[in-house]
């Protein structure tokens, strides 16, 4: 089955956020934890939660993708942005236990000066602070663009992060094409190389969710900007192959291209159009 969604808003709740995945063909969804660039978090309706699991599983969704927010730095310089960090993940992944089985995805943050290696090292004890052997919630790293300080640029500071953590069984990577393209990973013409560098360097059995972006930027460019499928540097050529890969096929593939709710359909379409239904 074809996994496939597209970023939507928490307004509406739950079982809005269904009811609009639905509507433009969707069987999966993104959602911020809590408010993007702050750090308020809207209160859980049991009753919308209940009536939403319903409808995911009377009409097959697949799984669900958390994003937490940008100010979400693990690895800041600034003791109270760490804390911050901290204190967010530990009330998301709480909150998440209310929806299980789902993904939580993070940007593994930005160093600002302390140097890769300190940086990772705040990441994994964050992580080592956070996860319990009971949650049920799979904690995603993000492939990143490379900006600035970010760290999670290339497959091997990933893996250094996943190497420290000791609940390794509750951990994967997101991939973001955009972010693995402006990084200098090149999907469009090599993505068969660039996935077995990945399994070589962390396993593809980690890859737990695709961001599904094209990209306005030239590879390598390390800016992180975002195009809408077909209006990028990818192309939908490049994004049919992904989405067609024997070892990426599998998993839930979720746009975060400039959209709204019209724009996110005619993508889905697009791409169900283009997704090869094994046996045919």
């Amino acid at each position: 089955m074809f996994k496939i969604g597209c970023h939507l808003s928490t307004a509406k709740g739950f079982l809005g956020m269904g009811r609009d995945a639905l509507s433009i063909g969707a069987n999966t969804f993104q959602f911020f934890t809590r408010n993007p660039r702050g750090g308020s978090a809207k209160a859980l309706d049991q009753a919308d939660i209940d009536a939403f699991l319903k409808l995911a599983a009377d009409n097959g969704f697949g799984p669900l993708l958390a994003h937490a927010p940008y100010t979400l730095n693990p690895c800041s310089a600034d003791e109270n942005t760490r804390r911050f960090a901290l204190e967010t993940m530990l009330d998301d992944l709480q909150r998440m236990e209310r929806i299980p089985g789902n993904l939580y995805n993070f940007h593994p943050g930005s160093h600002v000066g302390q140097g890769e290696d300190a940086g990772i090292a705040l990441i994994v004890a964050q992580l080592n602070a956070v996860l319990t052997p009971d949650l049920q919630t799979t904690v995603l790293l993000e492939t990143m663009a490379g900006k600035g300080s970010e760290v999670g640029r290339t497959f091997e500071e990933l893996q250094r992060i996943l190497d420290g953590v000791t609940l390794q069984e509750k951990m994967g990577i997101c991939l973001d094409t955009c972010h693995i393209n402006d990084a200098g990973y090149d999907i469009v013409n090599d993505l068969d190389g660039v996935l077995e560098t990945f399994d070589r360097v962390i396993g593809v059995d980690r890859l737990k969710a695709i961001h599904l972006n094209d990209s306005l930027n030239p590879l390598g460019a390390r800016k992180d900007r975002h195009a809408g499928i077909g209006k990028g540097h990818l192309g939908v050529e490049a994004i049919t192959r992904v989405i067609n890969h024997p070892a990426l096929r599998h998993l839930p593939f979720l746009l975060e291209t400039p959209n709204e709710l019209p724009g996110y359909a005619e993508e889905i379409a697009l791409l169900r159009g283009a997704y090869v239904t094994p046996g045919y």
